[in-house]
């Protein structure tokens, strides 16, 4: 992740091999492979503010995968994932990549202010790591490079019935993933050459 924003000219708040280790663990990650088993990507869910802001961080595309689509369908299994956990809680981000940004827009997260961020310390604190922690403390934590997009599920209003299922049913949905994941890749073994990058997401 480090080297792959660095090769960006990009900022990163760097984790620890450990702390990136005990986000699988705790069932909070989507891994892509290839159908044999090869690794394309990557990205994590971090809680913040006692569960009420959650991002989702660590974003990686393997670069032989790159522009072809698996960083959008991560990213959206990782909100999916990070819906099923934390309902209520707000999803945000902060990014210099224009393609992140179009993602997270599609998503409906909506470009906002850093006051409308997590003031959570420990969030902030992984900003020290990036090359552009200087502009941020010049500017009072109020400004930097990153655009600040935030999902908030109060403006994205859903029947209360479908809410409460929702909660109820995680296991079920996330079963129902795996089902969709499976004709997915059905579908890709019949396609010959077509140029589809051949992938599976996972949760972890």
């Amino acid at each position: 992740m480090q080297l792959s924003a660095r090769a960006r000219g990009t900022g990163i708040a760097k984790r620890t091999p450990e702390y990136v280790t005990e986000k699988i663990k705790e069932g909070k990650a989507v891994i892509a492979v290839t159908v044999s088993g090869e690794w394309v990507g990557f990205c994590y869910i971090e809680v913040w503010g006692h569960n009420q802001f959650v991002a989702n961080s660590g974003l990686i595309v393997a670069p032989a995968y790159r522009k072809s689509g698996v960083a959008k369908q991560i990213k959206k299994r990782i909100f999916e994932l990070s819906r099923v956990k934390y309902p209520e809680a707000k999803i945000f981000g902060l990014t210099t990549g224009l393609a992140v940004m179009k993602i997270n827009s599609e998503l409906g997260y909506e470009p906002v202010t850093y006051g409308e961020l997590t003031d959570d310390e420990a969030f902030w604190a992984g900003c020290k790591s990036c090359v552009n922690y200087e502009i941020l403390k010049s500017k009072n934590r109020t400004n930097c490079m990153c655009t600040a997009m935030l999902y908030d599920p109060a403006d994205h209003y859903e029947p209360e019935e479908t809410t409460a299922d929702f909660k109820q049913h995680s296991k079920l949905y996330e079963r129902f993933m795996q089902v969709k994941q499976g004709r997915f890749l059905k579908l890709l073994k019949k396609k010959e050459g077509g140029g589809f990058a051949k992938f599976l997401l996972h949760y972890f």
